[in-house]
């Protein structure tokens, strides 16, 4: 037996060894800890994930099965053999970008997984049914990725191909109305584009859209949560708007003005928004300084005053008839960093001036010596309250030593509803000009001289109700996710923003109702040139928006980066509330696509595509994912 102070001292001993393992623990536990918060200081709401769309999955699964790989140890992973999927292509992709996070965790790299709903329904004797199979190649390829993923239902008047579209085109309730009826197919580059129709959820083409959104959340649903949980974000349909005849070369403001939708359903919803809005046809009347005698007794504005006769003023409509006259142009100086300062005077006063920052791409296109598409200005010109009357435009341009170049005068006329003759309205001197020289050159687009521009106050009312379509369709489509297993997660529009360029009427589009925020969705916008990375869509976000985070469904900057001048564009938008990013890469392998053979190859990062700086561009992501 061990003497009594002997074993004190030992025990005392084994404290202490004890004690100190514990603070080399605690130590350890700490360092390493430190570690980590030094690599992943950023939290999941302030990373920014980056979900690239990836070329050729979507393809991948909807292509019927090839037997060969099933035998073949080089396909094992093929998206289209039994219980395949696509989640070696998307893992094989990213690799070539970078690792699944960036040092210091700012970025996150996972994948934008694009599911085309239409393409997902295959004939059955006399109707349609969704291929159970077709969904589970999707759903596998969640399953088999360990990335974050942005799920994107894609349902949009873009054609997939899909068999059943030109049978649900041959149904008019399916389709958009202007006013002479339902709209034709039409093309964009050599694409089909659906007219389909926004006015009712009551039609097929929503009952498809329905069932393959319905069918893809119940496979989803099955899957283990630790699955379901990388579904960071669901963006829904894609961009959703109100459509027009022409409508690869009718974004902007030429005649004819056709809009949709003027269905029976859209005639009847109309009629029902202006009596919830103004009680009584009395109030209406008053609003309008019209003599309707009921709510029946009015139309949806639908007739061009100067080329169509009316039966009363209230069914005029152009691009301007809700009252705004947009005036805009292009402006570059040579050898000057900072964009051209243009000022508008409205019979000598100045009303506005804005700065010529815009994207123009058909000007770069023209002048590939300017180096830039930032050159667009647009100014917007609300002329209620005017006097009725001709009315004097000059815009003039800021030179870099201070004075000011006249770029050119316009006049429009203010028409009173009985087309009274147009008198010339006073005007004051403009300021004192100087001339302009060579390193400035500009020009004034809009609007034409001596335009005529009525105001209907009805017009502003449609646009509203037209607007009003597109989101209740939306919350519609968003409500198939309620009670789901995707009920807790983030869901997204997918819209474009035609308020960012400057020679695009946005009231064809009746998109920016949809842009605010709802109790369901939060805004997701796919942006463009000079709205990626300048100052055009954080001025709209702080101004008009309403909204605390968003997402890119599309983020298109069509000209090189480096990796210093993204990483800023990047984190501005991340300090803005941006919670994801998706830009266009190819699948793996990658098949090059010449520039010449596809105008949506400005759309891909990619180093085998020079043109628009794609090339540059996957390069700048790969060096943030890394650094």
């Amino acid at each position: 037996m061990m003497p009594a102070s002997q074993a004190s001292r030992s025990s005392t001993a084994a404290k202490r060894r004890r004690f100190v393992a514990a603070l080399f623990l605690v130590a350890a536990v700490a360092g390493a800890a430190a570690l980590w918060l030094g690599l992943n200081r950023f939290s999941d709401n302030d990373r920014l994930l980056l979900a690239p769309m990836i070329g050729g999955l979507d393809s991948c699964m909807i292509e019927p099965p090839d037997p060969a790989a099933e035998h073949d140890a080089d396909q094992k992973q093929d998206c289209r053999r039994s219980d395949g999927s696509a989640a070696a292509r998307v893992e094989a992709t990213l690799a070539e970008i970078g690792p699944r996070m960036s040092p210091g965790g700012k970025y996150e790299l996972g994948y934008t997984l694009n599911v085309p709903l239409l393409q997902l329904l295959r004939r059955q004797g006399d109707d349609w049914r969704v291929d159970p199979e077709l969904v589970a190649r999707f759903v596998r390829t969640l399953r088999d990725s360990d990335r974050s993923v942005v799920l994107y239902l894609f349902a949009t008047h873009f054609s997939v191909n899909a068999p059943i579209e030109p049978v649900l085109a041959r149904n008019p309730a399916n389709l958009a109305q202007s006013p002479r009826g339902p709209m034709s197919i039409d093309k964009y580059h050599g694409l089909d584009v659906y007219p389909w129709s926004v006015a009712t959820a009551q039609n097929e083409i929503t009952l498809r859209r329905v069932e393959a959104i319905d069918t893809v959340v119940q496979q989803i649903c099955r899957l283990p949560w630790w699955h379901r949980r990388k579904i960071k974000a669901v963006t829904l349909l894609g961009e959703l708007h109100h459509l027009f005849p022409n409508f690869e070369s009718g974004m902007g403001f030429a005649p004819p003005y056709i809009v949709s939708d003027y269905s029976a359903a859209s005639k009847a919803g109309f009629r029902a928004f202006l009596l919830e809005r103004f009680s009584t046809i009395g109030v209406l009347n008053e609003h309008l300084g019209a003599e309707f005698s009921s709510f029946d007794e009015i139309d949806p504005p639908s007739k061009d005053i100067r080329t169509e006769p009316l039966r009363n003023f209230w069914e005029h409509i152009d691009s301007f008839a809700h009252g705004v006259l947009p005036i805009n142009g292009w402006a570059h100086a040579r050898g000057h960093a900072a964009p051209t300062r243009i000022r508008i005077y409205l019979n000598g006063e100045m009303v506005g001036r804005v700065a010529a920052s815009l994207g123009r791409q058909d000007v770069l296109s023209a002048h590939p010596e300017f180096g830039t598409a930032d050159v667009g200005w647009r100014f917007n010109l609300k002329f209620p309250g005017l006097p009725h009357g001709l009315h004097r435009i000059d815009v003039l341009a800021e030179n870099e030593a201070g004075g000011l170049v006249k770029l050119g005068t316009r006049q429009f006329a203010y028409v009173d509803r009985k087309q009274s003759a147009a008198q010339p309205v006073p005007a004051v001197a403009l300021p004192d000009t100087v001339a302009a020289d060579a390193s400035l050159a500009a020009s004034i687009d809009a609007p034409a001289n001596l335009t005529p521009v009525f105001f209907n106050p009805l017009v502003p009312l449609w646009h509203e109700f037209r607007g009003r379509q597109l989101v209740r369709y939306l919350a519609f489509i968003a409500s198939r996710l309620n009670g789901s297993c995707l009920a807790g997660v983030d869901s997204y529009v997918h819209q474009i923003a035609p308020f960012t360029n400057p020679s695009w009427d946005s009231t064809k589009y009746a998109v920016e109702a949809s842009l605010r925020p709802s109790e369901r969705l939060r805004l997701g916008i796919s942006l463009y040139g000079e709205s990626t990375y300048g100052d055009s869509f954080f001025d709209w976000y702080r101004r008009d928006s309403e909204q605390t985070q968003y997402g890119i469904t599309e983020f298109h900057p069509l000209r090189a980066m480096d990796a210093d001048e993204l990483r800023r564009t990047f984190d501005r938008h991340r300090a803005h509330g941006a919670r994801f990013l998706s830009f266009f890469v190819d699948g793996t392998p990658r098949r090059p696509v010449p520039a010449e053979q596809s105008v949506f190859v400005y759309t891909v990062f990619s180093p085998d595509i020079p043109a628009f700086g794609s090339d540059r561009l996957f390069a700048a992501v790969r060096v943030l994912m890394s650094q």
